[in-house]
């Protein structure tokens, strides 16, 4: 498969742009490989790439139930960033904030990264001092991180009501080399990648039970037969608890619905992403001119891909109140993304108490931006059956020794988180 280029695009244009080759092959699953990913999203499609790429292991099939990227990498507000505090949480981050700012010319795919800046805003003394220790956090470890003030704020993003009476803003902390990435190219990036190196990518077909035997994985049972794995890798999302039970394994983890909105397209107004912590909001603008934006969780469990009504007042009330002018757009469209909320708010990449069964998932809000990171960590984890320093704190045994990565400070309630 050849690599894109300008001059494809110019001789193909000549065509209609009709003569284009396929992005990747829609094969039949085999008896068996090396290694099965179950979940087609960007993570499993990362892990399977980064395999092939980084270890020299081809014989891999990435198995989804629908067609890849339409569950939780399709379903999310696009943003990336690493203004963590916590160092297992920054380092990790940091990682994947530097694969994005190469992903493009490592995948020879548009994925339309765009590091337009991350402000999360501060409305109180105390939340200053929360902001500046992430800061200084970050910076100790050579992470960009910019504390700014109320007119440097305001010149930053002149819509923002920073006198509104529900929770006046007294500055924010600016992350500028944070910003936004398209999900489906990042799906389809990965995919064709992974695809070039030999990975087969299995669609429409779901994963019914995982075959153990002795405590060591045979493979995976599915509506297209079974097929056998000698290691098996779960990027599940929303669905990781449920996977996981099917080889015996319980997980401390919760699904809830988080909600997500589109509005009509409008001339830029917004050039950066602004998250509002004290009314839980976050917005940004696509290339196509909507305000993409979102909220928190919904507050009950839940595997639905559609939200309620109650948090969508809330998400346009928060909205409203930080920025006046969006009382007057329109939203065209919402969806919910199935998040698997952990009792610490942090992620799971590990191997399992089943041999040669591995883990990704867990990710609460951070799905999206660890992309790149994760499906690295993952596919390092299977290759070496050994964690790498980024995701050696990012274990099952953490929740039974007591080692919280609780970022937020807010208890061992995933709903908290």
């Amino acid at each position: 498969m050849s690599r894109y280029s300008a001059f494809q695009l110019f001789v193909n244009a000549f065509t209609g742009h009709r003569s284009w080759p396929r992005a990747w092959r829609d094969p039949a699953p085999k008896p068996a490989y090396d290694v099965v990913i179950v979940g087609g999203g960007g993570h499993g499609l990362a892990a399977a790439y980064y395999l092939a790429k980084e270890h020299g292991i081809t014989n891999v099939a990435v198995v989804e139930k629908g067609p890849i990227g339409l569950g939780n990498t399709g379903r999310n507000t696009t943003i990336v960033r690493s203004n963590y505090m916590f160092p297992q949480n920054h380092h990790f981050y940091e990682w994947s904030l530097k694969l994005w700012e190469g992903l493009e010319q490592d995948l020879n795919f548009n994925a339309m990264v765009s590091q337009r800046g991350v402000l999360g805003l501060f409305h109180s003394d105390a939340q200053r001092q929360v902001f500046a220790r992430r800061g200084n956090s970050m910076r100790l470890s050579g992470i960009d991180a910019e504390l700014l003030d109320r007119d440097q704020v305001r010149a930053f993003v002149p819509l923002v009501d920073l006198d509104n009476g529900r929770f006046p803003v007294m500055g924010g902390l600016l992350q500028r080399r944070g910003g936004t990435a398209r999900h489906d190219a990042v799906a389809w990036g990965f995919a064709r990648a992974a695809d070039r190196r030999g990975v087969d990518i299995i669609q429409h077909c779901e994963v019914t039970g995982i075959r153990v035997a002795g405590n060591r994985v045979q493979g995976v049972e599915t509506t297209r037969g079974f097929i056998g794995a000698k290691k098996i890798g779960l990027a599940v999302a929303g669905n990781t608890s449920r996977l996981a039970q099917m080889a015996g394994i319980s997980l401390p983890i919760e699904s809830h619905v988080l909600q997500a909105f589109v509005s009509e397209s409008l001339k830029p107004m917004i050039d950066c992403v602004v998250t509002f912590g004290a009314g839980h909001f976050y917005i940004s603008q696509s290339d196509k001119g909507g305000l993409v934006f979102g909220g928190n969780i919904d507050g009950y469990n839940s595997y639905a891909q559609r939200g309620n009504l109650p948090t969508v007042e809330h998400v346009w009330s928060a909205g409203v109140t930080m920025i006046p002018a969006l009382s007057r757009v329109r939203v065209l469209r919402q969806w919910g993304g199935v998040m698997d909320m952990t009792m610490d708010g942090s992620p799971i990449i590990c191997r399992t108490p089943v041999e040669n069964l591995y883990i990704d998932g867990g990710w609460c809000y951070g799905g999206f931006k660890a992309t790149p990171a994760a499906g690295w960590c993952h596919a390092h984890t299977i290759a070496r059956d050994a964690p790498h320093e980024f995701n050696r704190h990012f274990t099952i045994d953490r929740f039974r020794e007591g080692l919280m990565i609780d970022e937020r400070g807010a208890g061992p309630s995933p709903w908290l988180q």
